[in-house]
């Protein structure tokens, strides 16, 4: 997938205009690519649908018109665009209550690089965590990580030939998995070169 350029967004004015149709558009492209794995952790599967919308809602947030700050968005969300052999996500750790989410958050520390993907019969691939930035400490980890689970050629031909997909997580305090609904897998395929 090719990365978003100053090209391909919206002005602030034209976005105002669209976005409650586009916001409905994304919502429900969003949707296809969300997998709950356990009770309280989520894959948010991020394209390039998902990082326009989240660079255009920064930029109405924060009424960013600049070129410069255009492009500081552009920086920070182009790297969550999958690249063709890899799939990437927002992973989330969800625990409403504070204090409960603080004591859960110390016990997984480290789970950011115990989840995976399976296709067909094809080894685990564990994710890459957080390139950009460290995200946990000794005491514990955050709840928000960004993951990149890297494919091999023959990964990538069997799941464009239908091969099922598995997700989970095998981290010692949460172990839970998951197949990809069709729905899902078809979504993901688009990633794929």
């Amino acid at each position: 997938m090719s990365k978003l350029t100053h090209e391909d967004l919206y002005s602030l004015e034209e976005y105002d205009r669209i976005r409650p149709q586009y916001r409905a558009r994304i919502m429900e492209h969003k949707k296809r690519r969300k997998v709950h794995v356990g009770p309280m952790a989520t894959l948010h599967f991020e394209d390039r649908h998902t990082m326009q919308y989240q660079i255009q809602e920064m930029l109405r947030i924060e009424r960013i018109f600049e070129h410069e700050g255009i492009q500081d968005e552009l920086d920070a969300y182009n790297p969550l665009i999958p690249e063709g052999t890899n799939w990437k996500a927002t992973f989330m750790i969800e625990v409403p209550d504070p204090e409960e989410r603080r004591k859960v958050l110390a016990r997984l520390v480290g789970i950011e690089d115990r989840v995976w993907v399976r296709v067909g019969d094809h080894d685990r691939v564990y994710a890459i965590a957080d390139e950009d930035l460290e995200r946990d400490t000794p005491e514990k980890t955050s709840s928000v990580h960004f993951l990149r689970f890297e494919l091999t050629p023959e990964m990538i031909r069997d799941v464009k030939a239908g091969a099922a997909v598995r997700v989970g997580i095998d981290h010692p305090e949460y172990t839970h998995e998951t197949d990809l609904s069709d729905e899902t897998r078809a979504s993901l395929v688009e990633d794929l070169a």
